[in-house]
């Protein structure tokens, strides 16, 4: 006997792509994909930013020389693998020689992986996604951007502030652009009690490369010393910068 594949059959398996048992496994390869290449690629920084900065914006010339200097400290760059200042971080790194992730997300309208990041990663869901920056980052840093940023950097912050992300600096680049955020954080959220003074003080704010990167120097060298039992004036090599293959 002919065994038969009818459109009622076709129509029956393709239903169940549609379930919410389907979302669950697709949420879990999502999660086992991004585990599966980011496991081995050492300390990272992410780098957030908006994509609608040009390359003749100054903020971009300075993302870009934060992506360099991250990758000659031994540090992989993460960032949302679009343009703007995504691509400014991935194409400084890329340039140095170091270790360029893209963490792409679907969008209505596509963005695609800008040029330069040498580990493409695409996700369907945000959560996901955005798990992978918090667990594969020694810290963040947040240049100019809109919502997208926004959400990043208020999700770290809460992180830290319950325990969910150890010893975790967040810098943000460029204080002409945070300080009307950072004058209402003092005045309402702090000045109302809302959080603690140590709280304030999980955000440093900078315009200066050099300092953004040197934080994430110096904590990734005092969780290592914690972590290692090293003392307060050992010396910590983070490593020649790596390209992924």
């Amino acid at each position: 006997m002919l065994l038969r594949w009818t459109p009622h059959d076709r129509a029956r398996a393709a239903a169940f792509t549609h379930t919410e048992s389907w979302r669950v496994l697709r949420i879990t390869g999502e999660f086992i994909a991004g585990f599966d290449e980011l496991a081995g690629i050492g300390p990272a920084v992410a780098v957030f930013g908006s994509a609608r900065s040009g390359a003749d914006d100054p903020i971009y010339g300075a993302a870009r020389e934060v992506g360099r200097r991250l990758s000659e400290a031994g540090f992989a760059t993460i960032t949302g693998g679009g343009p703007g200042i995504m691509e400014a971080a991935n194409r400084g790194a890329y340039e140095a020689g170091g270790v360029s992730i893209g963490a792409n997300i679907e969008l209505p309208v596509e963005q695609g992986l800008n040029p330069y990041v040498t580990l493409p990663l695409n996700f369907r869901y945000f959560f996901v996604r955005k798990t992978m920056f918090a667990k594969y980052s020694e810290g963040f840093i947040i240049f100019p951007g809109g919502f997208g940023t926004l959400d990043e950097l208020f999700e770290a912050l809460t992180l830290i502030q319950t325990g969910k992300l150890g010893r975790f600096p967040v810098v943000l680049f460029g204080t002409a652009f945070w300080g009307g955020l950072l004058a209402w954080i003092d005045s309402d959220l702090l000045g109302g009690s809302k959080i603690s003074p140590q709280e304030r003080r999980l955000i440093t704010v900078t315009d200066d490369p050099a300092v953004a990167v040197l934080e994430m120097v110096e904590c990734y060298r005092e969780k290592q010393q914690t972590e290692q039992g090293f003392g307060p004036g050992a010396d910590w090599d983070l490593g020649a910068p790596r390209r992924a293959e």
